[in-house]
Order: structure tokens, then sequence, then C-alpha cells
């Protein structure tokens, strides 16, 4: 087990099983203290926006610090979180990284996320401890 590198992370996914496999895996590699879970992007980018607003509290401290963001969902798909999450203050945009977490093989997919300063990596489905303890962002 390594010493915890993040303090949150955050899945964004529509596949519940997708979501429950990634949690107990970044669960089990110990890089986090919490993970927040979201089934679908418009509910992550407003739980973002919320953070944003509670001025009693430090939103660096309830941001995540990584962000494994699916591409194809239904109603909001990666690239429109992606759109959405730039017009978010500068100090989310610094602190939050996003990790494209995908079962897209599509290049056209892959030189899209390169468009956004925010995609750190782009890492095929399945979520593997080898993805987590190289993940160095």
């Amino acid at each position: 087990m390594s010493d915890k590198k993040y303090h949150s992370v955050m899945l964004i996914d529509d596949n519940e099983i997708d979501n429950l496999i990634n949690q107990k895996m970044i669960e089990a590699s110990n890089i986090c203290k919490n993970i927040y879970v979201h089934s679908g992007a418009r509910s992550a980018i407003e739980f973002l926006k919320n953070i944003e607003k509670i001025s009693h509290l430090d939103p660096m401290q309830i941001l995540p610090d990584v962000i494994f963001l699916d591409i194809d969902m239904p109603l909001m798909d990666g690239f429109q979180f992606l759109d959405l999450f730039d017009k978010l203050n500068e100090e989310t945009k610094g602190k939050c990284k996003i990790v494209m977490l995908t079962s897209s093989i599509n290049p056209q997919d892959i030189n899209k996320s390169k468009n956004y300063i925010y995609v750190k990596k782009y890492i095929n489905k399945p979520l593997t401890q080898q993805n987590l303890v190289s993940l160095d962002i």
C-alpha cells in the first residue's frame, strides 16, 4: 500500500458497474482519502459549481485532485463536460486534473482530448492498479 497522494478523486461514468469497480480499485490502491462518484457529467459539473459557491468552506479542501472522466455518456458526454469545466473559476481548474478513462479507442477521441489543457492523461478502461500507481499528475 502506498501513501495517499491525493485528498480526493472523482469518478464520472454513466455505467454504475464501472463506477463500482473503479471505486474499489481506487480504494485498494490507497491513493486518496475521499472518492466522489457521479453517474452523469451534469451532476458532476453542478457539484463542482456548488463547491465554488460555498464561501464558508475552503473549496481547495473539497475539490477533487483528480477527475476520472468517461467520454460516452448520455445527456452530456465527456467533451461537453470539459467545455463547461473550462468556464469554472481558475482555482478549480488549477486544482482538478482530468484523466480520460474510457473504453473508446477512437483516435479522434484521443486527439480531441489533447485539445483540452486540463486533460493530463488518456487511459483505456478498465482502471488498473498499475494505472493508479503510475498516476503522476
